[in-house]
């Protein structure tokens, strides 16, 4: 019977051990490297489907690149890029990836203070509580 993505006899190549066969097959192109190190599956009607893919991201990943697994995602497969733009009808919108980050709760308020070339959003009830401290140090 023929050996299914299941069943395969041994598991992908990783680490230095990925590094030093990929060196080995250096004059093989890269799908027969990437077969060579495991990165395949096998079809019903026994075809190698090569996954590039999965191949070079181990790769990158023996040899200390970092991938970008560690990001902040907001839910829709996105990272943060910490910019906003002003709409068209004048508003400026701060995604709740933001809002949460900051532990930003509705009804939350903020004085807006502009300056040069910034905006600067300060938390009111923040505010408040800093200038109680500061009267109760005197």
């Amino acid at each position: 019977m023929a050996k299914t993505t299941a069943e395969k006899s041994s598991a992908p190549l990783t680490g230095k051990a990925l590094l030093k066969k990929v060196k080995e097959l250096s004059h093989l192109s890269r799908k027969d490297t990437a077969i060579a190190c495991g990165y395949y599956s096998t079809s019903k009607d026994q075809q190698k489907r090569v996954n590039l893919t999965k191949f070079y991201d181990a790769v990158l990943k023996a040899k200390g690149v970092p991938l970008d697994d560690n990001g902040v995602k907001d839910g829709r497969g996105r990272a943060a890029t910490y910019r906003a733009c002003v709409h068209k009808n004048g508003q400026l919108v701060i995604g709740a990836n933001y809002t949460q980050e900051m532990g930003l709760k509705p009804g939350d308020e903020f004085v807006i203070q502009l300056g040069h070339k910034h905006i600067h959003l300060r938390q009111i009830n923040l505010e408040v509580e800093t200038e109680d401290d500061n009267n109760e140090e005197e």
